[in-house]
């Protein structure tokens, strides 16, 4: 999805939640890391029913780079978007292909923090 469809051109921390996703979508761990604060915190759903918890950059890049060498075809689709003060809530569609072959998806929201015009704090949760 890009900014027009999204309508939040002028909206900076919107903005920077598309920069992300467009980066995690390209498998690019050193821009996601750029545009998050240097004690980011990032909270994935697995494994249920808390998920993993992940601080600072270190943990939160090795994160990442584990997750790409195992979903080298996964794609987030934003659903949804929207923010207020120095947050954001965002509705996805994540969808993948396993080593059979066979696709999947998942849906759910990621609760955004902002810190000094970066993201400070990334918490997802997903139906089911």
């Amino acid at each position: 999805m890009d900014l027009e469809m999204l309508n939040t051109s002028k909206n900076d921390l919107a903005e920077l939640v598309v920069r992300f996703n467009q980066a995690l979508n390209a498998g690019d761990v050193d821009e996601m890391m750029r545009l998050m604060t240097s004690d980011c915190v990032f909270e994935n759903t697995y494994p249920p029913p808390d998920g993993e918890r992940f601080a600072g950059q270190a943990a939160v890049c090795a994160f990442w780079e584990e997750f790409f060498r195992g979903s080298s075809q996964a794609r987030l689709e934003i659903e949804e978007l929207f923010t207020s003060g120095d947050r954001c809530v965002m509705r996805w569609r994540y969808q993948w292909v396993d080593a059979a072959g066979q696709a999947g998806h998942i849906r759910g929201v990621d609760l955004y923090r902002f810190r000094d015009g970066l993201i400070a704090e990334k918490l997802s949760y997903v139906k089911g």
